[in-house]
């Protein structure tokens, strides 16, 4: 999916389920870092974040205090709304969300020491540019891998029939080309335990796993089928695959 696309799932999804995940019962098994404790540990608190297809803001306000400053950008007004009301019910002053494209960050050169992305699009060149010399970029993004088993049942999903890793190696393609010097790559494929089926449920109308899920004649039916087939004394199996690449300018 492209910056648009995002933007559109996101805005017509919170207008109709809301984004309240908090009851989400869920468990994963395998994971190898978590990505804003990543950004955290290669920070310095004179050091000014900007984070890419921020969403609510919540995970990223959660390292807010190890920054001088941060800002959250995101295409969806429905998403920095989200954002700008949890900022406003918690104490972080040193915060700030826009709406605005990744790819036209309208901020000058090399404004940021720091620069964040997590399942979000964005454009190598634009980070580069706004990203001062000897700066990070780290971004987390969702393998063709993930959520296979899934993907297989209903025989359609987010980059389904694409090769596994085949964005990974464009994506440090493009990095390598916008200027970054050193392009650090990690992987994990963690497995993940659905508690119930309106676990599963809620997972799938609220992202973009298996598009326009619900609207096709036999989507429940194929639900129904896949829990069936992977129900667990843990829960409902499925996987969660991951990568991370630390660039430095």
């Amino acid at each position: 999916m492209n910056e648009q696309e995002y933007e559109d799932f996101y805005n017509k999804v919170g207008k109709i389920n809301g984004w309240d995940f908090s009851h989400l019962i869920y468990t994963t098994e395998g994971v190898n870092w978590d990505f804003y404790t990543e950004v955290k540990k290669r920070c310095k608190s004179s050091d000014i974040l900007l984070d890419i297809g921020t969403g609510g803001g919540e995970n990223v306000m959660s390292i807010a205090p190890s920054f001088l400053f941060l800002i959250g950008i995101d295409l969806s007004a429905q998403m920095i709304q989200s954002a700008q009301t949890n900022l406003m019910k918690s104490k972080i002053k040193n915060a700030r969300f826009l709406q605005m494209s990744s790819e036209q960050i309208q901020f000058p050169n090399e404004f940021f020491n720091v620069v964040s992305s997590r399942h979000a699009p964005f454009q190598a060149k634009e980070v580069a540019r706004v990203v001062a010399d000897g700066g990070l970029f780290l971004t987390q993004q969702v393998s063709e891998g993930d959520k296979w088993n899934i993907k297989q049942t209903f025989e359609r999903g987010q980059s389904y029939g694409e090769i596994d890793g085949s964005a990974k190696e464009r994506y440090i393609k493009q990095l390598k080309e916008a200027g970054f010097s050193k392009v650090e790559v990690f992987d994990y494929n963690a497995t993940e335990y659905y508690a119930r089926p309106e676990d599963l449920l809620f997972l799938l109308k609220h992202t973009p796993i298996i598009p326009h899920f619900g609207e096709q004649k036999d989507d429940y039916k194929l639900l129904d089928q896949f829990i069936n087939n992977n129900q667990t004394e843990k829960g409902i199996r499925t996987n969660a695959k991951r990568y991370l690449l630390i660039a430095r300018k």
